[in-house]
């Protein structure tokens, strides 16, 4: 209707969201799913360039950082850009990477074709279709998470047995032309994304283009007009446009008052810490399962298992986080989730023998499925749907440090004792750390929070503080009026100095 003309659309909570929905399911489950997946070739590429065990997980650990870190340039992309064009951009450099991996001679072409170009391309799939999920959704918002970071497990299901096939028929550098021809599926994925309210904005755009003659003429007018008495205000303006640094710039994308808020200071601590001990046992999980004399497939079927669950932990979880017990106090089952994670590490050295690995593959799979579900819905608790994309992308520069680091250091502890164990307890116990402190802290926020709100009504249904507020700022003008001639020449200089401060 004419009178809704300008109005921003409300989130549908259906309808085409569905599409969209199933559009980031796969492009979350490229992003996440296909890092953990090139553990498979490890070993015959570790043999093929004669590299150490940390050494070779770089390649997963530079893509996963690149991923994560490449945040903020994907949330000012999309800031500026939209969804659309910018995971089917991340589409294409996903392939070009991975088809470009395929000729690499040295293990630093690796590192440059598979962890930076595919890394990035990855990060332009990942935060557009978790920020579009937050426009297309608002009631349903955590099972739609729920539903997209499925896409996860249902691709590491695929991927694992598929690498492995593809790795005994063509080779890992086959295999890499295989797999970058199929990553140019996130571009249809992201055709997908149809931007929400895009009939207002050909609205607005019809009528600022009417509009634009006939306000040209009249700048035109009075250009003229102004120029012919003085130039003072053009270059006014000129000077004021020239004080707008790069900072100011950079600030109308990512909004970096978030490192002011509580809520959201505290979730970044608790995931930088968490994401030292995240991704390494998945990355190691396969080769440690042929480290002890299991079979390459049945150790490819670890993956397998684990993403099993984690497809069925995922919508689930997002399910229970969406119910009206859990919703109001979700941060503390994050926090439960985090630590249940570290529990399971911390356990998997006392396995024995390929069913023990199965054991902790369904347990690793059901916590790892719980944190994935709920990791964006918790921050777009905290600090909102309005400044979600700015903090998506700060919380993952952040964040990619640690991943960085997370498997070389694995790594290195497995070169060093030469047994994965130690692995697994320094991934479990910061894990079990970071589930402590995030809990601790949301308590002592929720408390402070609890306390503000009861303030603020405090303050509002009390009428004495309100008078209190009137009759003392009635009090300070009446001895202003009595302070009589003496004070009179402080008042005039005062208000000239106003003036000269608003530049009359």
């Amino acid at each position: 209707p004419p009178s809704k003309v300008g109005q921003a659309p409300g989130p549908p909570d259906g309808g085409w969201g569905w599409v969209v929905l199933f559009g980031a399911f796969v492009s979350v489950g490229f992003a996440y799913a296909f890092p953990k997946g090139l553990a498979i070739f490890f070993e015959e590429i570790q043999d093929f360039f004669g590299t150490s065990y940390s050494e070779i997980a770089w390649v997963s650990s530079i893509m996963l950082a690149t991923t994560y870190g490449a945040g903020p340039i994907s949330s000012i992309l999309v800031n500026r850009y939209g969804s659309r064009p910018v995971v089917m951009f991340g589409g294409l450099l996903c392939g070009i990477g991975m088809v470009s991996a395929a000729f690499c001679t040295t293990i630093l072409q690796l590192y440059i074709c598979v962890g930076f170009i595919t890394g990035f391309g990855l990060a332009l799939n990942l935060q557009p279709s978790v920020i579009i999920i937050g426009k297309y959704f608002l009631k349903r918002r955590p099972i739609a998470n729920g539903l997209a970071m499925a896409g996860s497990p249902v691709m590491l299901c695929t991927l694992a047995p598929l690498n492995q096939y593809l790795l005994d028929n063509f080779g890992w550098r086959g295999s890499f032309l295989i797999l970058g021809a199929i990553l140019l599926h996130c571009c249809v994925a992201g055709a997908l994304f149809r931007p929400i309210g895009a009939a207002t904005a050909s609205v607005k755009t019809q009528a600022a283009e009417r509009g634009k003659d006939a306000l040209e003429e009249e700048v035109t007018k009075d250009a003229l007009e102004m120029s012919s008495a003085t130039t003072v205000p053009v270059d006014t303006k000129t000077e004021e446009e020239g004080e707008k640094d790069c900072c100011e710039k950079i600030n109308q994308y990512l909004d970096f008052s978030l490192f002011k808020h509580r809520g959201f200071l505290i979730y970044l601590i608790g995931n930088v810490l968490m994401f030292l001990g995240f991704f390494a046992p998945i990355v190691f999980l396969a080769p440690y399962a042929k480290h002890i004399g299991i079979d390459e497939y049945s150790a490819a079927f670890l993956l397998s298992i684990l993403a099993i669950v984690d497809m069925i932990a995922r919508p689930t979880t997002g399910i229970i986080a969406n119910s009206k017990w859990v919703r109001p106090r979700i941060q503390y089952f994050f926090s439960f989730s985090i630590a249940f994670n570290g529990a399971c590490h911390l356990l998997c050295p006392l396995a024995s023998g390929y069913m023990g690995l199965v054991v902790y593959s369904i347990f690793f799979g059901l916590a790892f499925g719980m944190v994935c579900a709920m990791l964006f819905e918790t921050l777009m608790d905290l600090v909102g749907a309005a400044r979600f994309t700015s903090a998506v992308g700060l919380v993952t520069i952040a964040e990619c440090c640690t991943i960085l680091l997370g498997p070389p250091i694995g790594g290195t502890l497995i070169d060093t004792f030469g047994d994965y164990k130690y692995m697994f307890i320094k991934c479990g116990a910061v894990m079990v750390l970071a589930g402590t402190f995030l809990f601790i802290m949301n308590y002592y926020n929720y408390r402070v929070l609890a306390k503000e709100e009861k303030e603020r009504k405090a303050k509002e249904e009390d009428p004495k503080s309100v008078r209190t507020e009137n009759e003392s700022r009635n009090n300070w003008n009446k001895e202003n009026a009595q302070d009589g001639p003496e004070l009179e020449p402080l008042r005039e200089e005062r208000e000239g100095l106003k003036k000269e401060a608003n530049g009359t």
